[in-house]
Parts: structure tokens; C-alpha cells; sequence
């Protein structure tokens, strides 16, 4: 049948099909929807979890009588059956993500937790080098606070907080800082270094290691999941690249 759907008065025809995904750029999103379809085909939900997910779809979306969920679903195109298989998705990828990745967050948190590691840290820049050394040894000798010398001299945007910086990743900082403040005790004040045009001083406030609770575990899971993803999409490849060249 060629003509598969009718938008107000246009009708779609499957030689269409292809090109509209392209044009509107729902090409990726398709693949990717198969990818996880495929990947949750072996993790159902019970006959109770099931009922429990439509019915706080049903509330939340105020769709309270029967009448109610005809219209949306008439609204939306859709039947009952899809709409289930709509709300269930959810909670079956989440099933997918806790059963595959679930028993890999400990190890993976272990690589991971140097780019969680956070600081807060003050920061002076200056491109004098003398200003640098006079504003070290002033600080070192407790002749002025390190906040109000960086909102008098500092240059870039931490003028404007006395200095603070963070909390922040430790990967955020330029690379050398962050070196610097890995092995720094809080309060210690580093004398100036030079970051291409810059001279920094760096002192190290508080340093905030990462813990792996439960906030950090989604985060961590969503991450694999993610990469996982990735591979999945750079395994088909030329699959998905005859798809992309379609349009």
C-alpha cells in the first residue's frame, strides 16, 4: 500500500518515508529506538509493575475516566496497546540498565572518580609577574586576604567572588592547576606559575572526594549505558550510514 498515514490533508506514502526521517532529523533517534527495543525485549515487567505505571500515567495526566483516555488517545493517534507499550518502556530500559550495568558501577566508579573528585580553590591571575610575586609574599606573610587581593588585581571572573572558584570538577581547572591542586593540603598557597599569558596563584580550599551513593550510581549507570549506546550505533555503522545517506 503506498499510502501508509495522512497528516490533516496530506497523505504520507512510504516512498516518503525515508526522506521525511532524514529532513527532520529522525533518523538517529529511530535507530537508536530499535537499539533499545531490541535491548529490553528480555526484561518485562510483572502484571502488577505494569498496572502500577499505567494508572500514575493515568493521574498524572489527569486522564481519570474512560472517556478521558479515548480522547487523548485520539488525540495523540494512538491505541491502548501502544500506549502501554509506551509507559512500560521506561521501566523496562531502567530493568535493562540495573541488570547489565548495575554490577559494573563499584569498578567503574574506581576509573571514574578522578574526574568526580571535587575542589574549591581560590584563584589570582595577573600577566605581571612582578604584581604575581609582590601579591604572593603578601598573602604568604598574612599582610592581606587572599580574597581582597584578587578582587583588587585578579583578572579574570573570579575577581568578582574574591577568588572562589568550585566546587568544580578537578578535571575543570587548566591542567596544570589541577596537577597542583591534587597535591595540595587545604590552605596551602602555590607561588605564582605561568599559564601561557598568565601568572597564577593557587590555593586549594577544600577538596571534595567523590562517593559513589546513589546519586553518583545513576549518574554512573547513564554514563555506561550511554557508551554502551555509542557502541552499539558504531556497530552497525554501515547500516546506520545507508540509513543517514538516504535523505
Amino acid at each position: 500500500m503506498a499510502d501508509i498515514y495522512q497528516v490533516g490533508n496530506r497523505i504520507i506514502k512510504s516512498s516518503e518515508l525515508m526522506d521525511l526521517l532524514g529532513k527532520y532529523q529522525l533518523l538517529p533517534q529511530l535507530v537508536r529506538g530499535m537499539i533499545i527495543d531490541d535491548a529490553i525485549a528480555e526484561y518485562p515487567l510483572t502484571e502488577e509493575e505494569a498496572t502500577n505505571y499505567v494508572q500514575q500515567f493515568y493521574t498524572q495526566n489527569q486522564l481519570t475516566t474512560p472517556e478521558a483516555r479515548q480522547a487523548w488517545l485520539a488525540s495523540q493517534g494512538m491505541d491502548e496497546t501502544q500506549l502501554k507499550a509506551l509507559i512500560e518502556r521506561p521501566a523496562r530500559l531502567e530493568k535493562f540498565k540495573q541488570a547489565v550495568f548495575g554490577k559494573k558501577v563499584e569498578a567503574y566508579f574506581l576509573t571514574r572518580k578522578p574526574a568526580l573528585d571535587r575542589v574549591l580553590y581560590s584563584l589570582i591571575r595577573t600577566k605581571d609577574l612582578g604584581i604575581a610575586q609582590e601579591l604572593y609574599f603578601r598573602i604568604s606573610e598574612g599582610e592581606q586576604s587572599f580574597s581582597d587581593l584578587a578582587k583588587q588585581y585578579s583578572q579574570g571572573a573570579e575577581a568578582a567572588t574574591g577568588g572562589l572558584v568550585g566546587p568544580s570538577p578537578l578535571t575543570a581547572p587548566h591542567p596544570v592547576i589541577a596537577r597542583t591542586l591534587q597535591v595540595s593540603q587545604p590552605g596551602q598557597v602555590w607561588p605564582p606559575m605561568r599559564l601561557e599569558d598568565w601568572y597564577v596563584i593557587v590555593r586549594l580550599e577544600k577538596f571534595f572526594p567523590a562517593q559513589l551513593d546513589e546519586s553518583t550510581r545513576r549518574q554512573l549507570i547513564e554514563e555506561m549505558f550511554e557508551n554502551w549506546m555509542r557502541e552499539q550505533l558504531k556497530a552497525m555503522g554501515p547500516l546506520q550510514a545507508r540509513l543517514l545517506t538516504a535523505q
